[in-house]
């Protein structure tokens, strides 16, 4: 196939595969209902089945970036579809809960080193002054995902069981696995050779360390209250099963209306654009904890989080990416690797602290957990203002160590 293919084929050929994947991220957070009662499992233990898969993408993404670093970038899509297929039949079919989760971990490694791919060939296949908003794009898969994906998945689980839940993630890793085949192109460049020393040399930077530690804050700061919030609208709020898939529904719309406007404010002055969307979020989060009891306005409160929920992952992955171009250049695609990871040990911490409260019957309290996390990535965040400011100097001094 030597004819070549428009860049908005290949976003649409990655938002559709971010779509099934996404469905699958937070699929277990409309069902962990079902599941705790399939397993007889507690609520702390059900949401294993998000930090669980959320390791696997921390562990997975820079261990294959690694790993696949040469791989051809085409069959490398086709072969991560394929293993996402697998694990979701396995957590179709899972007898007990441990194999569930073992689904779960295969499913997240095809989800670590796809957004990592994704995510650079979303940048590469644009102008420079876009690309933040072609990281939105492919991310839109993610949000459309949370829309429709994720209501419709809790719907066909509480309708026809939970298994027919992750048959319907089977469904999606189809469609997802055909359009690459079809839409991706063959020709797609490699990125540069790359070693395990290059976590080192990226690590050592302290800018880069620093906004991989703001990743993981600032989009773990919704985890907390996020993987509970089917019980939180249920138990909390009043809201009934079927009310629960609609309100899921308009709460992804929230969060695709947030990422749209994350990407188009992040592509000129990303870390000023996330100042601003983190202290959104933790506004957010302080409603959500003086409205978790209350029937209507817990409900409009849910909505405003979901608007500042991912709101700053377009820049969050695009502010990588420009700081290892500066700072690291032939590690670019390991980068952006460890800010997959950055993301997932956002979700681990939240959902893991969110789990560690609910054990402890302090399901009410769980949005304080993620304004503390924010607080401390806003400090990281003009930490890294100030070093950036001196810039020029810092690499100056770097060269002079070379």
């Amino acid at each position: 196939m030597n004819k070549k293919v428009s860049s908005n084929w290949i976003l649409l050929s990655l938002a559709i595969s971010a779509f099934a994947i996404g469905s699958t991220e937070f699929i277990s957070v409309g069902i962990m209902p079902l599941l705790t009662k399939t397993f007889g499992i507690s609520l702390a233990q059900g949401g294993l089945t998000v930090s669980i898969y959320a390791m696997g993408i921390m562990f997975g993404a820079p261990i294959l970036a690694l790993v696949t670093n040469r791989w051809d970038r085409k069959k490398l899509l086709v072969g991560i579809m394929i293993s996402f297929i697998i694990g979701n039949t396995l957590a179709a079919l899972a007898p007990s809960f441990a194999i569930l989760l073992i689904g779960r971990i295969i499913a997240a490694l095809s989800h670590g080193i796809f957004m990592t791919i994704a995510s650079l060939i979303a940048a590469d296949v644009v102008a420079p002054n876009k690309r933040a908003s072609a990281i939105a794009v492919m991310f839109t898969g993610l949000t459309v995902a949370t829309i429709t994906g994720v209501p419709i998945g809790t719907f066909i689980g509480n309708t026809f069981g939970w298994r027919l839940s992750f048959f319907f993630l089977v469904a999606l890793g189809l469609v997802g696995l055909i359009t690459n085949i079809i839409l991706v192109p063959n020709e797609l460049p490699l990125p540069k050779p790359t070693s395990v020393k290059g976590i080192w040399k990226i690590l050592k930077q302290p800018q880069l360390l620093l906004i991989l530690l703001i990743t993981a804050l600032g989009y773990g700061a919704t985890f907390p209250v996020y993987t509970y919030l089917t019980t939180i609208l249920n138990k909390n709020m009043g809201w009934s099963q079927s009310a629960i898939v609609v309100i899921l529904i308009f709460y992804g719309v929230a969060v695709a209306i947030g990422n749209t406007l994350g990407g188009r404010w992040a592509n000129k002055r990303p870390l000023t654009a996330l100042l601003k969307m983190f202290v959104g979020l933790g506004i957010a989060l302080v409603v959500m904890r003086f409205t978790i009891n209350l029937h209507v306005l817990g409900l409009l409160a849910i909505l405003l989080l979901g608007l500042f929920a991912f709101m700053n992952v377009p820049g969050l992955q695009l502010y990588i990416v420009q700081l290892a171009e500066k700072y690291t250049p032939n590690e670019v695609p390991l980068a952006s690797a460890l800010n997959i990871s950055a993301f997932n040990v956002g979700i681990t911490v939240g959902s893991t602290v969110g789990g560690q409260m609910v054990a402890n019957s302090q399901l009410i309290n769980t949005p304080w957990a993620g304004i503390v996390m924010l607080v401390v990535g806003i400090v990281l965040i003009w930490a890294l203002m100030k070093m950036e400011s001196g810039s020029v100097t810092s690499k100056d001094l770097d060269l002079e160590n070379c």
